[in-house]
């Protein structure tokens, strides 16, 4: 699959490690979402289905850090809290630490699990469930 140019350059600028751990979570997301629109966004690889921010993941200082922007409401367990809406994520410094299966799942409940982010300035700094 051919990654966005943008995302390619993202992970050539990344460690070895890091990139390897960046490379299975793009191929993964792309696999599981061949739908969404990719793209940096904020900085960081993030994808989009019709507009609205599903998963992204970003270089911290000691990891990658995988983000879903409705995580906390997936059944599926292993993603903590993030942030003060209802983002959550999985953290990883090495590849070798990614459950693929699991990471399927999450990808699946990403598409029907969603939350309005697109809107959140016209809601007013609220995040609405949308009919997904």
């Amino acid at each position: 699959m051919t990654r966005a140019p943008e995302i390619a350059d993202y992970h050539r600028r990344l460690s070895s490690e890091d990139r390897l751990i960046c490379d299975l979570l793009a191929d993964e997301i792309d696999r599981a979402l061949p739908d969404a629109a990719a793209k940096v966004w904020h900085a960081h690889p993030v994808w989009f289905l019709d507009g609205n921010p599903i998963v992204g993941y970003d270089r911290l200082k000691d990891a990658v850090r995988l983000m879903f922007w409705s995580g906390q409401s997936f059944a599926e367990p292993g993603l903590v809290a993030s942030g003060s809406f209802e983002a959550a994520e999985k953290r990883f410094t090495s590849a070798s630490e990614i459950d693929t299966d699991r990471l399927t799942v999450w990808l699946s409940e990403s598409r029907v699990v969603q939350w309005d982010y697109e809107h959140i300035r016209t809601n007013r700094g609220l995040v609405k469930r949308t009919s997904f």
